[in-house]
């Protein structure tokens, strides 16, 4: 499966391990989450870095001693309507958490602004939309009326640029 990342379709370096499989001593690697809990001290040990994948049924906050030595988490939507994903990906960011934040699974390119406003910055694609799909949705919208909860420094909001030259009370959104 392609992997968008910052707006470009790059290689995933990551080695997705199975529970069972002997873990690699170098690179990337990709482990489930009860496989990081069950084998914290030696995954701990590689000089690798280190990935976890999250089942949306998952409980999260068991993952937070693990958090600033994790280097990416995945996030799983296995159906369009299920969303408890986007809270898992907006707690972890209001946590702090600061690494990469994937998607993957059922996501959809109208839905890729609304991710990366809550936090998400890599996305596994499937083959149901093509490539050019993707890469227009993200390029779609560089500009937003809401803040993101982890929005790039570079990144203005609409309203700061409409209200620019305006006196501060006059810049809050309900002011008109």
């Amino acid at each position: 499966m392609p992997l968008l990342k910052n707006s470009q379709f790059v290689d995933d370096d990551y080695i997705t391990v199975g529970d069972e499989d002997a873990l690699p001593q170098a690179g990337r690697v990709l482990v489930s989450f009860p496989r990081l809990k069950k084998e914290w001290d030696e995954i701990a040990k590689l000089p690798a870095m280190v990935g976890v994948r999250l089942a949306n049924t998952d409980k999260v906050e068991e993952l937070t001693p693990y958090l600033s030595k994790i280097a990416l988490v995945v996030l799983s939507f296995p159906a369009f309507t299920d969303g408890r994903s986007y809270s898992i990906a907006r707690g972890l960011r209001l946590d702090g958490y600061r690494g990469e934040l994937r998607a993957e699974g059922n996501v959809l390119p109208d839905q890729l602004q609304y991710m990366r406003q809550i936090g998400f910055d890599s996305f596994l694609v499937t083959d149901r939309f093509p490539l050019e799909v993707w890469q227009a949705a993200a390029h779609q919208m560089s500009l937003a009326y809401q803040r993101g909860l982890f929005r790039q420094v570079q990144e203005t909001e609409v309203w700061s640029i409409r209200h620019q030259g305006f006196e501060a009370w006059e810049e809050q959104p309900h002011a008109g």
